[in-house]
């Protein structure tokens, strides 16, 4: 297998999304995306759904039958060892998704959007690592910003993150999206000129 299989990560609110959307849009890039893995390892009636039921009880499901995401986020972004449990249901969930994906894919490079890179240790899925970073500042703000949290909820979720510094220094590619959006988006000119 000689892919080029490219890891994007960074800390939550940092702008990965963004990039991921350029690349496809742009580049024509095919996304492999861990989150939408993720949603699906839980979707209504999934044997892991099921699990995080019998463990947190009833009041975890909204009444249509899909996980309360609120809910298990109050629990596991407080709770390290809850967080650690289902992390430990969900990324093999994930690792087989990223697996088959790629396996299946004609394409000679792929984006693999895996938030938790290295905390899910995905390390050895991808042959590039590229970190998406701003000051925790901003990271903060962004998140409070898009998900309506409060300066604590958004802490709390920052915190079970590896802190973007350790991420920044074991980076292959460090994208700065500290400023403009068009300065970002250079950067990734760059970056994808140098790929071909």
């Amino acid at each position: 297998m000689n892919k080029n299989l490219i890891g994007l990560t960074g800390g939550i609110a940092t702008g990965k999304s963004t990039v991921a959307n350029y690349l496809a849009t742009a580049y024509n890039l095919p996304i492999l995306d861990a989150d939408i893995y993720a949603r699906d390892a839980v979707s209504v009636g999934s044997p892991l759904l099921l699990q995080i039921v019998d463990k947190y009880g009833q009041e975890i499901i909204l009444k249509n039958g899909n996980l309360n995401r609120t809910k298990l986020g109050e629990i596991i972004f407080n709770l390290p060892q809850e967080r650690h449990w289902v992390e430990s249901l969900i990324h093999p969930y994930v690792r087989f998704c990223f697996d088959k994906a790629i396996q299946e894919s004609s394409a000679n490079t792929l984006i693999l959007v895996i938030p938790l890179l290295f905390e899910a240790n995905l390390q050895s899925l991808v042959n590039q690592i590229w970190v998406v970073s701003c000051s925790e500042q901003q990271q903060l703000e962004r998140l409070i910003a898009r998900n309506n949290l409060t300066a604590e909820q958004a802490a709390a979720r920052i915190n079970s993150q590896l802190p973007i510094a350790q991420k920044v220094a074991r980076a292959d590619i460090i994208l700065d999206n500290s400023s403009r959006l068009e300065l970002l988006l250079q950067q990734i000119d760059m970056v994808v000129k140098n790929l071909v």
